[in-house]
């Protein structure tokens, strides 16, 4: 560090995530594996790995809102933010790993209240430009005064409390990744969007979100869990939820793209528009999930007070995805854009990465793992779904163990239901077919191996 407390860009190492050349601190080891639960936060400067794949999704995203025009029309542009980039990994992954063709579009701005993390941004990007050269003036339509902030190589460079950057300008897509909870940004994330616009936002305080901390669920997200099976998918409900009754009391709708508990931190990804009457209709898709007594579940939009003790809520109870995107977030599709060619290996060991064999075996694991089962389940969980936790199938069915996941969802599918594994760590099946006929498939299927 330098007498002004910048970073010196020669200590440390060089990693490459995507296509991305990223340049860790020396106290923070190499990725060897795909990290799945927190990581131990060092200071500034420090990279979270077990972030990557919501890079990698965000990328994927990205560029599937330009190439199809579910946005914005093309030729127009799109304006970016990232409200809290710590050193700026996601911005600069946009920069380089979205199609070129589409670079000139792209309004990005990077906001970050810390120094430290904002210079480290500035001259790693300096340092390993993306290939196409993007320059445009600060954007400035909010606010009669002038902008603020700096453009470097084709970032719009800030650092604000991220709810003042959040409203500086009227961003079509924004991401909110706090560290901890999203709840004290999401008032102003909403206000600051435009009229027809993207947001993402990150939770990693999953102790609230599942139940898991009962007190901190009620005070942030005004709900209540139970820690069973279903604890994950209620995380996801009960953010999407508050996302969208924050979305309402400003006259706007959402429509969720993708929705995930992802190890150690839950991602939504929803479109919002603004329409009074749409805003109104919100209630209609929340409610409770009720457990049964057969140990599934139905979602109600009230529970009674002799109900109340088996549900978790209030949360959102309609459909996760939207399938038409979520079919092409494919293992081929995310090789296509963020595994690096030959070329950019060559070029990136050139400015000093050791990049191994094996190295590029667990670059090529992560991207596929950052998108594995998506479009698989695209279908049923853009509809009405239930979802079944493997283990606890046997004692549903009265069976003495469950079946092979992927021979359950081949003959839910042979029967002419929607099914797929869910993308999650644990081994759950989604579907759309009634609980009568998962019980059925379950017992045929053991039944049969037994025999």
């Amino acid at each position: 560090m330098d007498g002004g407390g910048n970073i010196d860009p020669t200590p440390g190492h060089l990693w490459m995530e995507g296509r991305t050349l990223v340049h860790l601190r020396s106290d923070q080891e190499r990725p060897t594996h795909m990290p799945r639960g927190p990581a131990k936060r060092t200071g500034p400067g420090f990279l979270n790995p077990a972030m990557a794949p919501a890079r990698t999704r965000s990328v994927m995203l990205l560029a599937d809102a330009l190439d199809h025009g579910w946005l914005v029309k093309e030729g127009e542009d799109l304006r970016v933010l990232d409200a809290m980039c710590a050193t700026g990994v996601r911005v600069r992954r946009w920069r380089r790993e979205v199609p070129d063709q589409h670079q000139p579009r792209l309004r990005i701005a990077a906001n970050d209240l810390d120094a430290f993390a904002l210079d480290w941004l500035k001259r790693t990007h300096a340092a390993f430009p993306p290939n196409v050269q993007v320059e445009h003036a600060l954007d400035d339509d909010r606010y009669d005064r002038p902008p603020v902030g700096t453009m470097e190589n084709g970032l719009h460079l800030m650092q604000n409390d991220a709810r003042l950057a959040l409203m500086e300008a009227a961003y079509q897509w924004v991401d909110v990744d706090p560290f901890g909870s999203p709840v004290p940004f999401l008032d102003a994330a909403i206000q600051g969007l435009s009229r027809a616009a993207f947001l993402e936002v990150t939770a990693t305080d999953t102790a609230a979100l599942t139940g898991s901390s009962p007190s901190a669920q009620h005070r942030r997200y005004g709900a209540r869990g139970i820690v069973d099976d279903y604890a994950h998918d209620d995380a996801v409900r009960v953010l999407l939820g508050l996302v969208a009754t924050t979305a309402a009391r400003h006259d706007r709708f959402i429509e969720p793209v993708l929705a995930l508990f992802d190890g150690h931190h839950v991602r939504v990804s929803v479109l919002v528009r603004r329409s009074k009457e749409q805003a109104s209709t919100v209630l209609s898709s929340m409610g409770w999930r009720m457990r049964t007594e057969n140990g599934s579940y139905r979602f109600i939009h009230h529970p009674s007070e002799s109900e109340i003790e088996r549900c978790s809520g209030p949360m959102w109870i309609g459909p996760l995805w939207n399938s038409d995107i979520t079919s092409r977030l494919t293992e081929d599709r995310v090789l296509a854009l963020c595994s690096p060619t030959p070329e950019d290996v060559k070029s990136a060991s050139a400015l000093g990465l050791e990049w191994s064999d094996e190295d590029a075996e667990h670059a090529q694991r992560e991207l596929r793992r950052s998108v594995r089962h998506i479009a698989e389940a695209s279908e049923v969980m853009g509809r009405p779904h239930q979802i079944y936790h493997m283990d606890s199938l046997p004692n549903m069915a009265g069976m003495p163990h469950g079946p092979r996941l992927a021979d359950l969802v081949a003959l839910l599918k042979q029967e002419g239901h929607l099914a797929a594994r869910l993308p999650d760590i644990d081994p759950f099946v989604v579907t759309n077919a009634p609980f009568e006929d998962v019980v059925k498939a379950v017992q045929s299927l053991v039944s049969m191996k037994n025999d």
